[in-house]
């Protein structure tokens, strides 16, 4: 089981852990530094070093009205 836990993330799966659009995970990697690793053309994720980003703050530091256009 742990095994799973610790497999690379596709977008679309890491978006639906976070709840947010693919649009805004791609500004967090592009504007926030988040975790994220290039295989290709596909973007992979880290669930733990998602979740470690997130508890240092990477997320919180987009401020009031950020994602809108």
């Amino acid at each position: 089981m742990n095994e799973m836990e610790d497999r690379w993330l596709s977008i679309t799966e890491i978006c639906k852990y976070l709840g947010v659009s693919n649009d805004t995970v791609y500004k967090w990697i592009d504007r926030h530094a988040m975790p994220a690793h290039r295989m290709g053309r596909l973007w992979k994720f880290k669930k733990s070093q998602v979740d470690a980003w997130i508890e240092s703050g990477g997320a919180a530091k987009l401020g009031p009205g950020a994602g809108k256009p």
